[in-house]
This record gives C-alpha cells, sequence and structure tokens, in this order.
C-alpha cells in the first residue's frame, strides 16, 4: 500500500512538471493575434491561459505536500531517522 501512495505521488510530481512545461509553452508561442478572423476566435476558445496550468501546478503542488503530512502525521509513512 506504501509503493502504491508512493507511485501516486511520483506520478503527481511528473503530472506538474508537464503542466510546468504547458504553462511554458503557452507564453512562449506566438498566436499571431494581430488579426483576428472566425477561425483564430475558434482556436482561441480551445486555448487555455497560462494562468490554467500555473495554477493546476500549484494546486496539485499544494495537494501533494497536504498528502504527505497527512501520511507522516497518521504513521502511514515513516521518515528516515539517519539519511546518510
Amino acid at each position: 500500500m506504501v509503493l502504491i501512495f508512493k507511485v501516486l505521488l511520483v506520478f503527481m510530481l511528473i503530472f506538474i512538471i508537464f503542466n510546468l512545461a504547458r504553462a511554458m509553452f503557452e507564453m512562449v508561442k506566438n498566436d499571431g493575434s494581430d488579426t483576428e478572423t472566425e477561425n483564430d476566435e475558434e482556436q482561441s476558445k480551445d486555448n487555455k491561459p497560462m494562468s490554467y496550468y500555473l495554477g493546476r501546478r500549484v494546486f496539485l503542488s499544494a495537494l501533494a505536500v497536504i498528502l504527505m503530512i497527512v501520511a507522516l502525521l497518521s504513521g502511514f509513512l515513516e521518515p528516515n531517522v539517519r539519511p546518510y
């Protein structure tokens, strides 16, 4: 069960990094917003702003920290007393 929890945390961290990368691509992409046509309006509905991905990353980071604290306080995970 502990292994499943750790794997879940690793997947959350990978998804956090993925959202950070998506925010970077949204920040640097050139969408040609100086000329608006009907096609541009349809594409802008599908595109999400950079803050969407950053907000999701912050939420997942906070969730990961809260899950680790709850697991440590409940005794589900045991901290390494001697890390060397």
